[in-house]
């Protein structure tokens, strides 16, 4: 290990949406910021569609025009489909925002999370990819750096005074302090695969979200990609979907077969590549900071992503925490009490979303049956849905849908320790 530590004013572990959102606009205010991803880009992830929202955070990141070069796959709305096939009416993003935003993306993530990394260089940020952090560096209770390897396999030291982890679900600050925290009834697995010339509905309809049902197990999503690629998964109980078998592709054909819209479009098309499967699906870390050290994305909290609303989350914690560390750094008080207002504003939005996905898994639920019920409530239903969650009060969707069903109270942990509050 190198004698010397190196240093910086921040120091992002993971490149990602979040990480690279945070360094970029750190580095735009003169920060000197040092960004350490595991891996080299491009590398595939998934996670492909992305909320109406993402679009404020990705023009302050100067990035727009790039999203436009691209090409991506334009997402004009949500549909929700019947076991049996039978479909909603599309929830229409223009039809609720007058907007460019109403028109958002569904994105190859290799590419999409490359342009955001390289975007976070041009803005001043230090990028070192192929570099993995070994452990974090304390002066007592406060962070003070990490211990990196670099691609040549050597390690060194290297300190700041706020490490911001962007670590992903590989959540390293959270697992390090045993603070990863599981919802309670939120406890899916996912398995998903890629399609090759798979039928897509035509029109408006062509680059929409597909969530399916599956008769109160769980649900397919279908995203349509560029290169006539589809994105598929499912997501449902763990003992449920291993029912028989633990083999992923017998799973999935298996399932499949479950619902007649998904059955139709992916019998046009052909797999190919892997099957992948994660679990743990929904967690939330016991706090969101410590002294010298902030969370975002989902090194912080992973909701089920029903809503598409991972991408979202990581992009705005990302936003939000290179401001909180800019006021942290300028104020010279970088301990956790710094970040309070941070912690509460992500868990609000987070549970904003958190309630909705309650609900689509009860299955005396439809958003037909709240609508119906509660026709004046669309609106506000429909600003969940692309993302609009920044100091909204969302009490009368809660009421709405509390008539229908059972709702969750609010998690009580994820904002700072109590002692320093």
């Amino acid at each position: 290990m190198q004698s010397e530590p190196q240093s910086c004013d921040v120091i992002v572990v993971g490149g990602g949406p979040s990480g690279s959102t945070a360094a970029a606009l750190l580095a735009e205010k003169g920060h000197k910021v040092i960004l350490l991803e595991k891996e080299r880009f491009p590398r595939y992830h998934v996670g492909e569609s992305l909320m109406p929202f993402c679009y404020f955070t990705l023009e302050r990141l100067g990035v727009l025009e790039r999203m436009e070069e691209h090409a991506f796959v334009k997402k004009h709305s949500v549909q929700f489909i019947t076991k049996d096939g039978r479909i909603s009416a599309p929830f229409y993003f223009f039809q609720h925002l007058d907007h460019p935003a109403a028109t958002t993306w569904q994105v190859e993530r290799s590419v999409f999370d490359e342009m955001l990394l390289r975007n976070a260089e041009e803005r001043g940020a230090e990028v070192r990819e192929e570099t993995q952090v070994r452990n974090f560096t304390f002066d007592g209770d406060c962070v003070t750096g990490v211990v990196a390897r670099g691609k040549d396999g050597g390690d060194y030291s290297l300190q700041a005074p706020v490490t911001l982890d962007c670590t992903g679900r590989e959540a390293l600050f959270l697992r390090k302090k045993k603070w990863r925290r599981r919802d309670p009834q939120l406890n899916k697995i996912s398995i998903w695969t890629l399609f090759k010339g798979a039928k897509r509905d035509e029109g408006l309809d062509e680059g929409a979200t597909t969530v399916a049902y599956l008769d109160g197990r769980g649900w397919f999503w279908n995203i349509p990609l560029r290169d006539d690629i589809v994105s598929s998964g499912i997501v449902a109980e763990r003992d449920y979907l291993y029912r028989d078998t633990r083999d992923l592709q017998e799973i999935y054909e298996r399932e499949i077969e479950e619902n007649s819209w998904i059955k139709e479009h992916l019998a046009a098309g052909e797999q190919f590549g892997e099957y992948w499967v994660t679990g743990e699906y929904s967690y939330r870390g016991e706090h969101c900071a410590s002294d010298g050290l902030l969370m975002a994305g989902d090194a912080f909290a992973f909701l089920d992503p029903v809503f598409s609303s991972g991408v979202f989350l990581a992009l705005k914690s990302g936003e939000m925490a290179a401001d909180a560390i800019s006021g942290a750094l300028e104020a010279g008080d970088v301990s956790a009490g710094q970040f309070l207002a941070y912690g509460e504003k992500l868990c609000q939005m987070i549970e904003v979303m958190r309630k909705l996905v309650y609900a689509f898994y009860d299955k005396d639920f439809s958003f037909a049956k709240l609508i119906k019920k509660h026709e004046e409530i669309r609106p506000m239903l429909t600003d969940c849905l692309i993302g609009d969650l920044d100091g909204k009060d969302y009490k009368p969707l809660a009421e709405a849908m509390s008539g229908l069903v059972s709702l969750p109270e609010p998690l009580g942990h994820g904002r700072v320790p109590q002692s320093v509050k």
